[in-house]
C-alpha cells in the first residue's frame, strides 16, 4: 500500500513546536535535538504528555518511539493515540503494557466509537523496543483503519455500515503520554509498578504534520474524504498483496489476544468481527 516515498514521510525533520503543544507534566518533558525529538518522563508525582495544535479528519499519523528502558508493570504509555476528547468520543490507540521483568513487551491496539470501546488486540512486540527508536503509525481514511508497526501492517479495521458499528468520524487530536495504568494495566491490576525503577522515560521523533485539518469544524465526511489527500486515494483503500501475507503472518506469530475470540467476555462476537482482522 504505502510506497517507499510515502513511508518515509514523517520522520523525524520537524521541531516539535511546529505542530505540537505539552499537555501536562511540563516538568517532566524534555525536548532535544533542537526540538526534533521530546523526551516524556514519570514517576510517583506525575507523568507527562503532548497532543497536536489540530484536529484532524483523516490522515496517516505515525510517531518514531523509544522506551528508553524496560516497560516495568502497570505502566501503560500511549503513542499515536487519535481522540476526540468528548463524552461520546472516538479513539484510536496503541498503548505499551508493562509486563513482568524478562517478559516481552506487549501493545495493545483499540477503536472508540461514541464512546464505546472494547475492541482490544493485543500483540507481543517482536523487537526490543528499548535499544532503538521504532515506528507506530495510524492511516485513518474513508475506507478502513490500519495499524502498523514499523511498516508492517498489524491490524485492520474496516469502515463497514453492514457491521452494524459507527465508524469514527469525530475531529480527533493526536496525543502521546506517559502514564500509571496500574489499575488495570498488567494481570488485571495485580502487578503494580515498582517505583524503584523510576522515573521511566520514552523519547518520541517525527512531528510531521499528514493530516486533513478540521479545527472547528465537526462533518469531517466532505471535507476529509476528499481523493485530493493522498492517504484517500483507491490506493490506500486495501491492503497490499504482500501487506496482507505480512500482517496474517505477524497476527498468527505475534498476536496474543483478540476481543473477537473471546467467548467469556463476548459469547455472540460482535458484528464488526466478520470483517476485521
Amino acid at each position: 500500500m504505502f510506497t517507499a516515498n510515502t513511508r518515509a514521510r514523517g520522520r523525524g525533520g520537524t521541531d516539535f513546536d511546529v505542530h505540537y503543544a505539552v499537555t501536562w507534566g511540563q516538568d517532566h518533558i524534555l525536548k532535544l535535538n533542537q526540538g526534533k525529538e521530546v523526551q516524556l518522563s514519570m514517576d510517583q508525582s506525575s507523568g507527562s504528555g503532548f497532543e497536536s495544535k489540530s484536529h484532524y479528519g483523516s490522515g496517516f499519523f505515525q510517531m518514531r518511539i523509544n522506551c528508553l528502558q524496560e516497560i516495568p508493570p502497570a505502566l501503560s504509555q500511549l503513542s499515536t493515540y487519535l481522540t476526540s476528547k468528548d463524552n461520546t468520543h472516538d479513539e484510536v490507540d496503541f498503548e505499551f503494557l508493562g509486563n513482568r521483568q524478562g517478559k516481552p513487551t506487549a501493545i495493545q491496539t483499540n477503536v472508540f466509537t461514541n464512546g464505546q470501546g472494547g475492541r482490544e488486540q493485543k500483540f507481543v512486540l517482536w523487537f526490543d523496543p528499548t535499544t532503538s527508536f521504532h515506528t507506530y503509525g495510524i492511516l485513518w481514511n474513508p475506507y478502513h483503519i490500519v495499524f502498523y508497526v514499523d511498516k508492517v501492517p498489524i491490524r485492520v479495521f474496516k469502515n463497514n455500515k453492514r457491521s452494524g458499528v459507527n465508524y469514527p468520524s469525530k475531529p480527533m487530536q493526536l496525543e502521546a503520554s506517559l502514564w500509571n495504568g496500574e489499575a488495570w494495566a498488567t494481570n488485571g491490576g495485580k502487578d503494580k509498578i515498582n517505583w524503584a525503577y523510576a522515573p521511566f522515560k520514552a523519547q518520541f521523533q517525527g512531528f510531521s504534520d499528514h493530516g486533513c485539518h478540521v479545527n472547528g469544524q465537526s462533518n469531517i465526511a466532505n471535507v476529509c474524504g476528499s481523493t485530493r489527500y493522498w492517504w484517500n486515494t483507491g490506493t490506500y483503500s486495501r491492503l497490499s498483496a504482500n501487506e496482507q501475507k505480512a500482517m496474517e503472518n505477524v497476527r498468527a506469530k505475534y498476536m496474543n489476544y483478540d476481543y473477537c475470540s473471546d467467548r467469556p467476555r463476548y459469547p455472540v462476537p460482535p458484528s464488526e468481527c466478520q470483517w476485521n482482522m
